[in-house]
């Protein structure tokens, strides 16, 4: 795509559309940055050093009639400026598809409800282990716009894909795509229509080729139905499974405690399961589509059974904070849906204290009933969704509380816990009612955990 003098409109001035401006400023377009609240001093700043021209607290008539769009991830496709544009005929890209324009590397894309940043870093500890070059960006904490020049054939993309970003692609095509669940997540933006939100996930491979490789979930029966029907696509991706329940023809399965590799009907026994350094079914699944990826990228078995033997997790997703007086605190900032929450009250077989709460985005919290009832004493709720918790589990536990602070969360699960159990931040909530992001709250928690 050739951006050179073109008048390129960019929604959000967070993160990914100042590095995407940036990105188009050095190809030769004329970007102009538009923001419908204000724009932090750190990003205004990096426009002017820049010279790129932005506004804030407004979309104007200017930013209503560039070339084309690219959409931030945190704007909505239902944004007026978005509407606009689709409306007129005009394109709208996100930045990643932007991005890969530019791109050079082998890309290694993951995508899903729940796992995606685990698995990101966990393909980066492989590539890590193995001496292979790569980089990580993406939906991660980096914009894959502020690496794209960095790009190289020996080196491997590793990029963590979110469905708003997936949204508006176009020629996006990794060479292996993974796809690790789907499940009801960020409804809000997908008209409360689950097919809507799965379709979005599923566009990951959507210009993929024979010569690529999708990964997917066969125990998820969406992505199962799914990759049956991307099969008979002419020239479709080449498919690698992952189950943690069956044994499958092409993949990556589990026999008599084992993880074993069958590719091309070639049959390899990897590890010991138990070996694999993260507990809980959801990581032996986030194991397997790490090592399947590694190995369609032919990295060697011995380095991805050390990668999943040494991989230690990451910031904010089931990471020990602390252990006081035989008390386990554990913060899992990450667990911004219901799944999440569900795997990770699976990872345990401990009493359990659990933190739940911030900005419910229409969950059914009866899905955790069952896990809560056979582990979870002690519920202690906060922020805006306090009155659904209340409402939907306030009688499944033998103690319900509410506190208006996470501070004086931990206070009260301290009271509650004893030696040998579990104090468990699980929020199933976005953070916005409270804190600036989940890593804002999972910072807040540890230093509360750390004063006490």
């Amino acid at each position: 795509m050739n951006v050179e003098n073109k008048h390129i409109v960019v929604a959000g001035a967070a993160r990914s559309g100042v590095a995407v401006a940036k990105l188009l400023k050095k190809k030769g377009a004329i970007p102009f940055v538009t923001d419908f609240s204000s724009i932090s001093s750190e990003f205004a700043e990096q426009l002017r050093a820049e010279s790129i021209e932005f506004e804030q607290n407004q979309h104007s008539e200017k930013a209503m009639n560039g070339d084309f769009l690219v959409l931030s991830p945190g704007v909505p496709t239902s944004s007026k400026i978005a509407r606009n544009y689709l409306n007129t005929g005009k394109k709208v890209f996100s930045e990643i598809e932007v991005a890969s324009w530019f791109n050079r590397s082998p890309i290694v894309a993951v995508t899903g409800s729940n796992g995606k940043t685990t698995v990101a870093n966990w393909l980066a500890h492989t590539w890590k282990v193995a001496n292979q070059e790569h980089l990580l960006a993406g939906n991660i904490g980096t914009a894959f716009s502020d690496h794209v020049d960095e790009t190289s054939k020996e080196i491997t993309a590793l990029l963590e894909v979110s469905s708003f970003q997936l949204d508006h692609i176009d020629q996006f095509k990794p060479d292996i795509s993974i796809i690790l669940n789907i499940t009801e997540d960020h409804l809000d933006r997908y008209q409360n229509d689950f097919n809507m939100y799965a379709k979005s996930k599923f566009r990951i491979a959507e210009n993929q080729d024979d010569s690529n490789w999708f990964i997917y979930n066969d125990d998820d029966p969406v992505l199962s139905n799914y990759a049956e029907e991307l099969s008979k696509k002419e020239e479709a991706p080449r498919l690698l499974a992952f189950s943690s329940d069956n044994e499958i023809s092409n993949g990556a399965f589990v026999r008599d405690g084992k993880l074993i590799l069958k590719i091309n009907n070639k049959e390899e026994q990897l590890m010991q399961i138990g070996e694999i350094g993260l507990s809980g079914t959801h990581n032996l699944q986030n194991g397997m589509a790490t090592a399947l990826a590694a190995r369609a990228s032919e990295i060697k078995n011995e380095f991805i059974r050390e990668s999943l033997q040494t991989f230690e997790g990451v910031e904010h997703r089931l990471e020990e904070v602390r252990n006081l007086k035989g008390v386990r605190y554990v913060n899992d900032s990450k667990a911004t849906n219901i799944n999440a929450v569900w795997f990770a009250l699976d990872s345990y077989n401990m009493p359990i204290v659990l933190i739940l709460g911030g900005r419910d985005k229409g969950n059914d919290w009866s899905v955790l009933e069952h896990q809560i009832r056979e582990k979870v004493h002690t519920i202690v709720a906060i922020g805006e969704a306090k009155s659904a918790i209340k409402n939907q589990l306030g009688k499944v536990v033998p103690n319900y509380m509410e506190a208006d602070t996470l501070k004086q969360a931990v206070k009260l699960s301290k009271k509650k816990a004893k030696r040998g159990e579990v104090v468990l931040l699980s929020p199933a909530c976005s953070s916005f009612d409270m804190f600036e992001n989940y890593e804002h709250r999972g910072n807040e928690f540890k230093q509360a955990v750390l004063d006490l």
